[in-house]
């Protein structure tokens, strides 16, 4: 397949955000048979109908639809590359493309990160959330340049990544008002049948939390499940159980409206960069270990 003529592909996403052929030539001052005839040739490269009519309308197939997804990343692309080489500052800023584990509370995640912003004279920062095997697969394809998550590496990537242990945290159990009163008497054994809400199977605080309630002889109620920890706070927001959490390393509070119901003794949750053996020398990299190590 020959590449892409993105001259036809930007009449093609013109006509796809407008809906019409008509109000696309107005908006790019030419004719309506220019359009049809660069759409057509596209059309025909990728051998896939894109529109079909629908009414007075075009309405766009199941390609389409897909081409337009692609369309709109590129496009995105061209815009963020012209701001880019724009920015006047274009020599003397760095970046960092951070990718950030779903399962991190956001307030830690902006601490770990807060050494680099401070020391870099002029820091561009790019934050992805997501799962950490996605993460460090878009580290491996150097999409990223780091990866904060509740978990290093594993052994069998080792000679690719690097891991840092950066925080050590005891985890809490936070309530709503009603809750912290239900359940503060008498704490921990308050606890029995008491709603909780839990981290999926899959996260290391989770058999943390299962091993610490077994010894304690404690088996709450567990209400919800949740892969995203910002989540999990918002149901604890509304009163939908408890909400185990690390402490903040510094103090400073990151739950409004919750309040500590007590400590979970010998439960920690750690934090964990990785990075790209080929960016050891990364200076964000380097003021984050140096400020958290």
């Amino acid at each position: 397949m020959q590449g892409i003529n993105y001259k036809h592909l930007n009449y093609f996403w013109h006509v796809a955000r407008s809906g019409s052929v008509t109000r696309a030539a107005e908006r790019l001052g030419v004719s309506m048979q220019t359009i049809s005839g660069q759409i057509t040739r596209l059309e025909q490269q990728l051998g896939r109908a894109l529109f079909r009519q629908q009414g007075r309308g075009l309405a766009l197939t199941e390609a389409g639809r897909l081409a337009l997804g692609y369309a709109d990343r590129i496009f995105l692309l061209g815009e963020e590359m012209e701001e880019a080489l724009a920015d006047a500052r274009l020599g003397q800023t760095q970046r960092l493309a951070a990718g950030i584990s779903d399962v991190l509370p956001k307030g830690i995640a902006s601490r770990l990160l807060r050494p680099a912003l401070t020391a870099a004279g002029h820091l561009r920062l790019s934050c992805s959330e997501g799962d950490f095997d996605e993460l460090i697969g878009e580290l491996g394809r150097h999409k990223l340049d780091l990866v904060l998550a509740d978990r290093p590496v594993a052994s069998s990537e080792q000679q690719q990544f690097q891991s840092w242990p950066l925080l050590r945290c005891p985890v809490l159990l936070l309530a709503a008002p009603a809750l912290l009163e239900r359940h503060l008497p008498d704490f921990p054994a308050s606890l029995r049948h008491a709603p909780l809400l839990m981290p999926s199977r899959d996260n290391v605080l989770r058999r943390q939390l299962e091993h610490w309630f077994a010894e304690q002889d404690i088996r709450p109620e567990v209400v919800g499940e949740f892969d995203d920890h910002a989540l999990m706070e918002t149901f604890a927001r509304q009163g939908l159980g408890l909400l185990p959490t690390p402490a903040s390393p510094d103090g400073e509070a990151d739950h409004p409206g919750l309040q500590r119901l007590g400590a979970l003794e010998g439960v920690w949750e750690h934090y964990y960069v990785t990075a790209s053996r080929r960016k050891l020398q990364h200076a964000s990299l380097q003021a984050i270990l140096q400020a958290w190590h």
